[in-house]
């Protein structure tokens, strides 16, 4: 099993900082002579002619910030990582990427209703599955972490498999106001794509209407494998569905140089969005920046 990468960038990188170390291993020690200047050691990787690798700009002292277990002299530079192990040395510790996670497993999570019975939540179902369609913006729903796309399993302990929209509905109606409890598969038909800024700012993508319509060659998109007609649902674990594309592109540029996006193939998202107004997805979805 092979160490795991962020995107492909950080992949690039880290087998630079290991050729760099296997380099380093293979040189014969120098003989210390008495007049000697004292030269202050480098932690590797040196970066200095890498500054604009891949159009990216990179700082040598951030990259070593983000692989601490790679210090001067320890056998793990040459080895290199562990299999299995997230490598991150551009993307680091990306907040973005964490409130972004689509996890593996299911989870179970305890749902009430306000003051006017509402919860907050819409489903839909598809292929014999029950997904949650809209999320609105202060409820009972968005506080306890759900999301467009997440896949309700069980609702009361009651497996949901087979059911219409309608029966779904009506099930939440009339479950406890104090307590509905919901086991939870985190947005399977969705996937995250992390990416880099070049020098200019840009990750190289174009979307219309929140699709996907164009990405740029030999850009951190292309390089880690965006494709056209899928939606972004998500930028750095943000909601953005039903936002004018203005909008996004104001997330976009206030994102930092990691961006994550969640994005979901067009014929699946325009199923989940049917009879959904753009004005109600606009104005009464959850927008707000979700909690790591």
């Amino acid at each position: 099993m092979s160490a795991l990468y962020p995107s492909l960038e950080d992949l690039k990188v880290d087998q630079i900082i290991q050729a760099q170390a296997r380099g380093t291993a293979g040189m014969p020690a120098l003989p210390v002579q008495e007049t000697a200047v004292y030269q202050p050691s480098v932690l590797y990787p040196n970066l200095a002619e890498l500054e604009m690798y891949m159009g990216l700009s990179l700082s040598s002292r951030e990259v070593q910030q983000n692989l601490p277990q790679i210090l001067e002299g320890a056998s793990t530079a040459v080895a290199g990582p562990s299999p299995g192990q997230v490598v991150a040395p551009v993307s680091g510790n990306s907040l973005g990427a964490r409130r972004a996670e689509i996890k593996p497993g299911v989870r179970e999570i305890h749902l009430c209703k306000d003051e006017r019975g509402k919860t907050g939540l819409r489903l839909r179902a598809i292929d014999k599955g029950l997904f949650v369609q809209l999320v609105l913006a202060n409820t009972p729903a968005s506080l306890v972490g759900l999301r467009f796309g997440d896949q309700i399993l069980q609702i009361d302990g009651r497996d949901c498999a087979g059911w219409s929209t309608d029966k779904a509905h009506r099930a939440v109606r009339k479950a406890s106001a104090e307590k509905i409890i919901m086991v939870v598969r985190d947005r399977p038909f969705q996937r995250t794509i992390t990416m880099h800024k070049d020098s200019t700012g840009h990750v190289g993508f174009v979307i219309k209407k929140g699709k996907v319509v164009s990405v740029v060659k030999q850009t951190s998109a292309a390089r880690n494998g965006l494709l056209t007609n899928h939606y972004v649902c998500e930028v750095n674990g943000q909601n953005v569905i039903g936002l004018k594309d203005k909008e996004i592109t104001e997330i976009l540029a206030t994102a930092g140089n990691v961006v994550t996006l969640t994005i979901i193939p067009t014929v699946i998202y325009e199923h989940m969005v049917k009879k959904l107004s753009p004005s109600l997805l606009h104005h009464t979805m959850d927008h707000s920046i979700p909690d790591v």
